[in-house]
């Protein structure tokens, strides 16, 4: 039997055979998909999202060392990555920082902005959990966890969507599910394999903001040095950051690292400068005329960390009072600190990346409301699309610019 809410003239049918007919089913209950659900529940929308976790939001929870990085003031097209480099621009326009920093701001949530535009939370990533959970039910969602997702089909315009607690149906499914990192919070490849069930296409996938591993050569001199971080320039082809490298007992990590890896394919090398704005070759040559007998190690070491210092020098052999060093001693180790050159053999993959490079292939996505341009009904927001986004807040604003997209479009 079908039944009509004559008060509703937008979702019309509202169930079959006594089963309720949702608006919208939006599957992940992360960042993108709680701004979907909250953006088109006030619109009226009846709206359910469904997440296999035991809590909502979990990357928020963990995010920016548990203060969550939640958007940058930065934000534009360029910090993001994409086989479609311009996919994105319509949603960030149309749901800026300043907008979610009203919401923010609305419920008197204290925030800091640490550095480069980067907004974080002065006291828990959790404010801004219970700021999504509290308007998705002021607005009239429905939220329902540890709801595991079995599968996704469509017949007669309306979708099934099985789960281990029976069949809900809707008019319109959003994948909100994201990519593959960080599996021990349950990441997994749901969102891909129901593009692939569909016909949509996507673009490779791999571990992106992520740290890279080095072979046991490199690591006979970085080990030692774990814990040590400098400032740095790091560079893979034409792109390079400036920002924070830490020496790890892998490889590197730090901010600068994280942001080259979404660039770096294997086999390529990377190029770092360990003292940037600063020269190496005038400062020890300055050293050599002041100080004479002063050790090459120690004149280094009014440039880099002591440790760091030392370790370059027993690393390529330098050694001996700075007046023993000749004009190509100091070019040699003037080109060790400003262009030192490693190849990674790779990076720590999935379970350490804060992000999954590559996914839904966005030329298939409507870049105005989000929805698969080949299959009604049918959208996808945040990490599981090929929009990948720097470090420093700018992934949650794809999140909330793509889900709020949605959102208005349902």
């Amino acid at each position: 039997m079908t039944s009509t809410d004559p008060k509703d003239k937008q979702t019309g049918q509202t169930s079959r055979a006594g089963q309720p007919i949702w608006d919208a089913i939006i599957l992940g209950a992360g960042a993108a998909g709680l701004m979907t659900a909250i953006t088109a529940a006030r619109r009226g929308r009846k709206v359910l999202v469904l997440d296999h976790a035991k809590k909502a939001a979990e990357k928020i929870r963990i995010s920016g060392g548990g203060r969550c990085n939640f958007t940058n003031l930065n934000t534009t097209e360029k910090n993001f990555l994409s086989a479609n480099p311009r996919f994105c621009i319509s949603a960030l326009r149309g749901f800026t920082p300043k907008d979610f920093l009203a919401m923010v701001d609305e419920r008197r949530i204290s925030w800091h902005e640490k550095t480069l535009g980067q907004l974080f939370c002065d006291d828990s990533a959790m404010d801004i959990i219970t700021m999504l959970l509290d308007h998705l039910r002021a607005a009239g969602g429905t939220l329902r966890l540890d709801t595991a997702i079995k599968a996704v089909d469509k017949s007669d315009d309306l979708y099934q969507v099985a789960t281990g607690r029976g069949t809900e149906l809707a008019r319109n499914v959003v994948v909100a599910t994201g990519g593959k990192s960080i599996p021990k919070m349950g990441a997994t490849g749901l969102g891909y394999d129901i593009a692939k069930q569909f016909g949509i296409p996507l673009q490779e996938t791999r571990a992106a903001l992520v740290p890279f591993i080095f072979a046991e050569a490199e690591k006979s001199w970085t080990v030692p040095l774990s814990g040590l971080s400098v400032d740095a320039v790091v560079k893979v082809g034409k792109t390079s950051f400036r920002e924070g490298l830490l020496f790890t007992h892998r490889g590197l990590s730090g901010p600068s690292i994280l942001q080259i890896s979404s660039y770096w394919r294997e086999g390529m090398p990377v190029i770092v400068d360990l003292a940037p704005g600063q020269s190496c070759l005038e400062h020890m040559t300055k050293a050599r005329s002041d100080n004479p007998k002063q050790d090459i190690a120690t004149a280094l070491s009014g440039l880099l960390p002591k440790r760091l210092a030392k370790a370059i020098c027993v690393r390529d052999g330098f050694k001996g009072p700075m007046g023993e060093q000749g004009n190509k001693i100091l070019t040699k180790l003037d080109e060790a600190v400003h262009r030192w050159s490693v190849t990674p053999i790779g990076t720590e993959g999935y379970r350490t990346a804060e992000v999954t490079l590559g996914g839904v292939d966005t030329r298939a996505i409507s870049s105005k409301t989000m929805e698969a341009n080949n299959v009604s009904g049918l959208y996808f927001v945040g990490e599981v699309l090929d929009v990948t986004g720097h470090l420093g807040g700018f992934n949650f604003q794809w999140a909330w610019a793509s889900g709020h997209a949605a959102g208005v479009a349902l």
